[in-house]
């Protein structure tokens, strides 16, 4: 059931990374690195199916979007047919976190000026997704009275992990909310454990905004490249399809990373909804897709989804652990 007067919310789900650091994992037998949201944990759907699904509930498909890139076509063209053929929005290269968001950010505003958007990744597993509903409906009623704020979930740590990104709140608003006092990226183990003592939580990069207060946030940081990128978007949509413009500023552009580059710096204007344990893992070693299999339910004798031969996680794991054995 979709949440009751979504009006103008929309969704966005970022699937156009590379999937670098499990590619020990990800890797098929013909030698080809597969993206991990292109794989499925066990057998069951893909990761980016399983993003879908957990939008669902809350947007309409048609308010729906994913940006993928151009060169992934052959993994993600048979998991996106439950959208609109122009809510797939294609990079023509990976150029970051930031111009991951901002390209898809300007389409969605040329479409629907007053979007209110969720933004969340498409290679996370969750393992109790209720929980993290309950917090993103939280999080999207929040926007009713902060329009000008961005709302960050932020995961209760279920353990001390170096590798994560983490949200340090401040003090408390008075409605639900916490301020964000700042950002620590993948912190060494004592400052990590000394970080989840302070009440800091694990940076799920899932967060809701009016897409004008998300525009501000660029603005403030990169406004050459908004202007540049409005033009590219502009001229695409004119044409019916990528124009030469957005291929070109994309040759032309530095990889910029959303959290450090464009969140960073601008904590006065961030808020941060904690998030029970809820399972959550980015999958983003092998430690903790290990982690995440120990704790899932095996699917192995379902089958995959429609849509499938993406590669199984779990198979992945087992045939390494076989040949080190």
């Amino acid at each position: 059931m979709l949440i009751e007067n979504t009006g103008n919310t929309w969704a966005l789900v970022l699937a156009a990374g590379e999937g670098s650091r499990l590619r020990s994992l990800t890797t098929g037998p013909c030698g080809t690195s597969i993206p991990k949201q292109f794989c499925s944990l066990r057998a069951g759907p893909a990761l980016i199916q399983e993003a879908l699904a957990r939008v669902r509930t809350l947007v309409a498909p048609e308010r729906t979007c994913a940006v993928v890139a151009a060169q992934h076509r052959c993994w993600w063209a048979g998991l996106l047919g439950g959208l609109p053929s122009n809510n797939v929005i294609q990079q023509p290269r990976n150029r970051g976190t930031a111009h991951g968001i901002l390209l898809p950010l300007l389409h969605i505003v040329g479409r629907d000026p007053s979007a209110r958007l969720v933004i969340l990744p498409s290679d996370h597993h969750v393992r109790e997704e209720r929980v993290l509903e309950r917090s993103l409906r939280q999080a999207l009623e929040q926007l009713r009275c902060r329009s000008g704020e961005t709302v960050l979930l932020g995961i209760e740590p279920e353990r001390t992990d170096d590798e994560l990104g983490y949200i340090v709140p401040a003090n408390s608003d008075g409605r639900d909310v916490l301020h964000v006092q700042q950002f620590v990226e993948k912190p060494p183990p004592s400052l990590a454990r000394e970080l989840i003592e302070r009440g800091a939580l694990w940076n799920a990069f899932i967060l809701t905004a009016t897409a004008s207060t998300l525009l501000d946030l660029f603005q403030r940081r990169m406004p050459q490249t908004v202007s540049a990128m409005r033009a590219a978007v502009l001229r695409d949509t004119a044409s019916g399809g990528q124009s030469e413009a957005v291929r070109s500023l994309y040759e032309q552009l530095p990889p910029v990373d959303f959290s450090r580059e464009i969140l960073t710096g601008q904590e006065a204007n961030l808020r941060v909804v904690p998030v029970p344990r809820c399972g959550w893992s980015d999958l983003g070693t092998p430690t903790r897709v290990s982690e995440a299999l120990s704790r899932a339910p095996d699917l192995r004798g379902v089958g995959n989804a429609p849509g499938g031969g993406y590669l199984n996680l779990a198979h992945q794991f087992d045939a390494q652990r076989t040949a080190t054995s």
